[in-house]
């Protein structure tokens, strides 16, 4: 990374940092546990429980995240992350008294329901303490190493753990890691919610995110580069262990072996990130990376076919695939920033978190379903080959020349909500001097064409197809 503009000289960043690696590290000891709770309550049904546990997983990102998302203006930010956090903490210690299967199920929902409604308010404060771009990209590479060190020291701590406590004690430690999240947040100073003008009650502020993401052509572009990540990265999560134990004849020590190469190419990438973004851009650094990812998985299938390749030949290529689902998807915080204003980036920031996680449950279906009853082969081919049409389907709906600042026209129109006089939108007279207050009367907008940066918001309700258009 470059030396320039760290972003752990803000002390606000640090202390989230901390609090998201601290967080990190107890849901990796959760994850363990929950693979022998089940099996203690299910025994040879242990794969299907924790697969309903993965669906249920996404089932709670993709319902609760836009309403979060959409409502997390009206509350203060700190409240609402340390009231999340204490709620997963209470849940998770829930977790060693359970003994029934249905009981897991509802404790899993709730406390994802909560992370659903936690992360995305947490990704939208980053960029509020780090306004410098550099910086900020250099944050989303760290949180990008925070989340591979994770894969990685788990394991190696849950293993080391267990040979002194029994799997339950892992739950009381994820709680406790949960309780010092809340703590850290509670001593960072978090910037209050710049306002926004958005007004309507739950459903309107639940689709607005989701219906502003949309019609942002980066957005779009953005979300078919997270689907072609998913296709690859469900195939190395999924099929790692049936590459390695089934095909390969390894052991554990072969498949954590696997998973730590993916790891270790996921975590050059991030390094890479802040210098290459500079000299690339992110749609050409975004798009090289999961080229690069698919790529490997058809040569991946193509050797299987072939009659299989050696040990060192996958581990290449799931280095390969980690490094370029990094590069596709690491700098994507920059372009849902970019996208939002800034009262409503908290919207913005749960539709991207509950759309991408649509394309993991889809892809995780899909490859997970080839892998166990096709060939291992046609497994490696379809990961590959929904990369890539992905891939195509960015090209065409991320314009090559995006730019931020687009001339546009309104036509005159009457509508209430909050406002100040500083927005040259709202540059009116009435009997009662508002100045730089907020207020809220119905007012006249004349019509008007001029040039800023284009976002989607309650006076820019559609992309403007070519300089000039009505929004």
């Amino acid at each position: 990374m470059t030396s320039s503009i760290s972003p752990f000289s803000q002390p606000a960043f640090r202390h989230l940092f901390a609090a998201q690696i601290t967080s990190l590290i107890g849901t990796g000891l959760t994850t363990v546990a929950l693979s022998l709770l089940a099996y203690d309550l299910a025994g040879d049904d242990a794969g299907r429980v924790l697969g309903s546990i993965l669906v249920l997983k996404m089932v709670a990102y993709l319902a609760i995240a836009p309403i979060a998302g959409g409502m997390a203006h009206l509350l203060p930010r700190r409240l609402w992350l340390v009231g999340l956090d204490v709620l997963r903490a209470a849940v998770v210690l829930c977790l060693p008294f359970v003994d029934q299967v249905w009981q897991i199920f509802v404790l899993v929902f709730v406390v994802n329901a909560a992370s659903a409604a936690f992360t995305p308010v947490f990704q939208a404060i980053i960029p509020e303490i780090l306004p410098d771009e550099k910086a900020y990209t250099k944050g989303l590479s760290f949180a990008r190493l925070a989340y591979d060190l994770e894969n990685l020291v788990s394991p190696a701590l849950t293993a080391a753990l267990l040979v002194v406590w029994s799997f339950d004690s892992l739950f009381m430690a994820n709680s406790l890691t949960f309780a010092i999240s809340a703590l850290l947040i509670v001593t960072a100073r978090v910037p209050q919610a710049a306002p926004t003008d958005r007004v309507g009650g739950v459903y309107a502020n639940t689709i607005f995110g989701i219906a502003s993401y949309l019609k942002t052509p980066r957005l779009r572009g953005l979300l078919a580069v997270y689907f072609a990540v998913s296709s690859v990265g469900a195939m190395i999560i999924v099929n790692t262990v049936v590459l390695t134990r089934g095909v390969l004849g390894g052991s554990e020590l072969l498949t954590t072996s696997f998973l730590a190469c993916a790891g270790a190419g996921s975590m050059c990438a991030a390094f890479m990130i802040p210098r290459l973004i500079e000299r690339l851009g992110e749609r050409p650094l975004m798009l090289m990376g999961i080229v690069a990812a698919a790529n490997a998985m058809i040569l991946g299938g193509a050797l299987m076919m072939a009659g299989g390749a050696s040990v060192a030949a996958y581990a290449i290529l799931w280095a390969i695939a980690g490094a370029g689902t990094t590069f596709a998807q690491t700098p994507g915080g920059r372009l849902v920033q970019r996208s939002a204003s800034d009262g409503d980036r908290s919207a913005f920031f749960a539709a991207n978190f509950a759309l991408s996680h649509g394309g993991w449950l889809f892809a995780y279906g899909i490859v997970g379903w080839l892998g166990s009853l096709a060939d291992l082969s046609v497994a490696f081919l379809a990961s590959g080959g929904l990369a890539f049409v992905a891939t195509v389907v960015a090209v065409t709906l991320w314009p090559k020349e995006d730019r931020q600042e687009i001339r546009h026209s309104h036509p005159g129109f009457w509508h209430e909500h909050p406002h100040d006089h500083n927005d040259p939108h709202h540059v009116h007279v009435h009997e009662h001097d508002g100045g730089s207050e907020k207020h809220r009367h119905r007012h006249y907008h004349p019509p008007v064409t001029h040039k800023h940066r284009f976002v989607i918001d309650s006076h820019h309700t559609k992309w403007p197809m070519e300089s000039g258009d009505r929004v």
